[in-house]
């Protein structure tokens, strides 16, 4: 008997913080998460598995049910542990699990990567909120750290679970409930999933953004073709002998939806809205974000030629951390797609779609993206085209990429079962139905990191994955949607922020004199624009950071100059990355010049390679930190208040179109994006950047190193403003690379 459908569940507590004259005594508001997932990992003897369960969140508790709690009145759970501070959450991507596309989040402890564990979703959707949740519950331990005392104590402890022993008692903790929101569907979605007879639903709201660095691209529209606008780059700095062009809707559909519908390669669906690559078959998966693909098509649609086509490319994927997804899609060779009797292969042209989800007013229930559809093509045919819209171009490929946004806004439109409901549902209830045993629930009980729980093995031989109906009434669910601030910008876009160094620097002290030459890093600077393999400073007006009012219209600015200089960069050589490099001896830190200044800020960009790189920027304060100002608190502050507000704004300023659209404009939080260790000694604070540490980023600069002496990157780096007091954002420091050869790189020995 089929399982009904059963959404994971986000409970929040509806208790105020209290206000700044109430007595201090209200906890933070607790939440709950729930829903089924799939729990991968290996036993001990060495043989994968992959189970069913139910997980719950609970604060910043977790734990592992094989049945739903809420169907099975006093179940206990087969796993519990405690989300600590520590927590690393990584989405691994589109994977294979039981023959089905699912998405797979890796849980670590960054202090000790053995701790790890693995969960795979139905969506991607769904795998977003289940990071969300985790984030959430790692909030609320975070939370408790701040408080001090005794939380401190019993966050800090990281104990095996004992498996074989027995279950500490389970007793509630959370009272007074009032919230209960349910995200993504029951076993039987996954079930039917992974054994290939259809795809989950994915949804979601995610707030949709521009970028955070001002571009060079001049879009103009220059035709529509079923409601889609076709736009052509007409700037000057466009380079080469084609031409950039894209397509751009707007589909009824959350962002989860159109990236679902794109990487489906389903071939009845694919059917109903591409007419070029309907026809798909995976040939290969590299990992959970990148995978090469085989087509052919008729060309009975296509009447420019007469001879059966077929094609290979890849694809590589990611999402940003405002939720927009980005597919990269090019030309390919495969070894197991030899070119095919009785077809001409050809080549697709190169590709990105980005999805970015759009505000809607909070009175709408209506989920909307914006979808865009980037590519480059031949400018002979396209000028002919556009000037007298001859139907030559109307039959090549180039055309019917560009019908792709029309194809598939109107597929989905025809299809609101794809698009029916919301994965996510807030409910009302006084208290938590769920049924745990009664008593005050002791934080001392949980000892384990939520890592060490779900990386164990099954302590059960048997599967039992039936579970009755799901009863739940939510007769008072309503959508619960982030507030939403409509304003116009576009006058913010002339004002520039400055940072103010009497506030962030101590007035009091006599500024000393920087001399840049006597700074020497292994990377030259650049003597002018025309100067390759080096570095430069530029000013921050190429970025876009949070002006003073943000918090009330979410206006940003042009950046003004960077508050810290900076005086030198190196570009090594080493066999594995390499942390607290300020202590080496051939770094600045270490020279005479460095031990004088007052403050040194050290970014260790990690590279992963063959053989691995490490660029390492050095930026100088020319007085010392104000002790009472957001940089300082930054400096001397916990790493994850660092995590927290540690940003950069990367631009690809010159170089491959498609390189630009992997990097993108949009603002990072690195801390939370790749693992980040910091080090504070004597007059420098180190951040050691590894961008290994997540696949989305290897996959990423394995890109741009493909390019990386063709191409001009700016950077900025700040530290996010989050509260009034902080605000406007000013620029720490920026760095122009300009087209850097990997073989320059200085061998530095360990």
């Amino acid at each position: 008997m089929e399982k009904p459908p059963l959404k994971l569940v986000k409970n929040g507590s509806e208790r105020s913080e209290g206000s700044s004259g109430g007595s201090g005594g209200e906890e933070k508001g607790r939440f709950e998460y729930f829903g089924w997932v799939y729990h991968l990992g290996v036993n001990s003897i060495g043989h994968e598995y992959c189970h069913l369960r139910f997980l719950f969140i609970r604060g910043k508790y977790v734990e592992m049910y094989k049945r739903d709690p809420h169907q099975n009145p006093g179940i206990k759970p087969i796993r519990r542990g405690v989300v600590g501070p520590t927590l690393m959450v990584e989405e691994l991507g589109r994977q294979k699990v039981n023959h089905g596309d699912f998405y797979v989040i890796r849980f670590c402890n960054r202090l000790d990567e053995m701790k790890k564990g693995e969960i795979a979703c139905s969506s991607a959707g769904d795998a977003r909120k289940w990071m969300e949740a985790f984030d959430q519950a790692k909030q609320q331990a975070e939370y408790e750290i701040s408080r001090g005392g005794c939380a401190r104590n019993k966050l800090n402890m990281e104990t095996e679970i004992n498996l074989e022993g027995h279950r500490p008692r389970m007793r509630r903790y959370a009272h007074g409930l009032k919230e209960l929101i349910r995200i993504g569907q029951g076993p039987e979605t996954l079930l039917r999933q992974s054994s290939n007879l259809g795809a989950g639903r994915p949804d979601g709201y995610i707030e949709g953004d521009t970028g955070d660095a001002i571009e060079a691209h001049e879009w103009k529209c220059v035709q529509t073709i079923n409601g889609v606008r076709i736009f052509e780059d007409v700037s000057d700095s466009q380079s080469g002998k084609g031409v950039l062009v894209k397509s751009v809707g707007v589909v009824d559909a959350t962002a989860d939806t159109v990236f679902e519908a794109i990487l489906n390669i389903e071939r009845h669906q694919r059917y109903e809205w591409d007419m070029l690559t309907g026809d798909l078959e995976l040939i290969d998966s590299i990992d959970g974000h990148y995978d090469v693909v085989y087509g052919i098509y008729d060309p009975k649609f296509l009447t420019r030629w007469h001879s059966k086509r077929d094609f290979v490319f890849s694809r590589q994927w990611f999402r940003g951390q405002d939720g927009t997804y980005t597919i990269l899609q090019r030309p390919a060779v495969h070894k197991k797609k030899p070119p095919r009797s009785g077809y001409r292969r050809t080549k697709i042209n190169p590709s990105t779609w980005e999805i970015r989800s759009l505000n809607t007013p909070i009175v709408s229930n209506a989920r909307r993206c914006l979808v865009t559809q980037m590519f480059e093509i031949d400018s002979s045919g396209w000028c002919r085209w556009t000037k007298s819209h001859c139907s030559k171009f109307e039959k090549s490929i180039p055309y019917a990429q560009l019908c792709q946004v029309a194809g598939l806004r109107e597929y989905i439109g025809a299809n609101p079962s794809l698009n029916l409901e919301s994965a996510t549902t807030v409910v009302h209830s006084k208290i938590s139905d769920v049924s745990v045993p009664s008593g005050e629930y002791e934080d001392t009980e949980v000892q384990d990191e939520f890592y060490d729980a779900i990386a164990a093995d099954s302590s059960s031989s048997s599967e039992d994955e039936e579970s009755d109906s799901d009863a739940h009434d939510n007769k008072e669910s309503k959508v619960k949607l982030k507030n939403v601030s409509w304003a116009i910008t576009s006058l913010a876009l002339k004002r520039t922020s400055a940072p103010d160094a009497n506030k962030e620097l101590d007035s009091t002290v006599t500024p000393i004199s920087i001399d840049p030459t006597q700074c020497h890093g292994s990377l030259h600077k650049g003597k002018d624009g025309a100067d390759t393999n080096c570095w430069a400073s530029p000013s921050g007006t190429g970025f876009m950071i949070r002006g003073k009012t943000y918090l009330k219209d979410n206006s940003k600015v042009m950046g003004g100059d960077p508050l810290l200089k900076l005086i030198a960069v190196d570009w090594f050589k080493v066999d594995k990355s390499m942390d607290r490099i300020a202590l080496h001896p051939r770094s600045l830190v270490q020279s005479g010049v460095g031990k004088k200044l007052p403050f040194i800020l050290v970014i260790n960009l990690q590279v992963p390679a063959k053989p691995n790189y490490s660029l390492v920027l050095y930026y100088a304060a020319e007085r010392p930190l104000n002790k009472s100002s957001l940089l300082a608190k930054f400096v001397d502050g916990s790493d994850m208040f660092r995590d927290a507000r540690f940003k950069l704004i990367p631009s690809i300023v010159e170089g491959y179109w498609m390189v630009k659209r992997a990097v993108g404009t949009k603002a990072c939080l690195l801390g939370k994006a790749v693992t980040c260790k910091y080090f504070r000694q004597d007059n420098f604070l180190e951040i050691d950047v590894d961008i290994g540490s997540s696949s989305v980023a290897r996959s990423v600069i394995g890109l741009v190193l493909g390019y990386v002496t063709s191409i001009v990157v700016d950077l900025a780096i700040l530290i996010e403003a989050k509260e009034e007091a902080e605000l406007p954002e000013y620029i720490l420091g920026t760095v122009r690379l300009n087209r850097l050869r990997p073989d320059s790189a200085v061998n530095l020995e360990v």
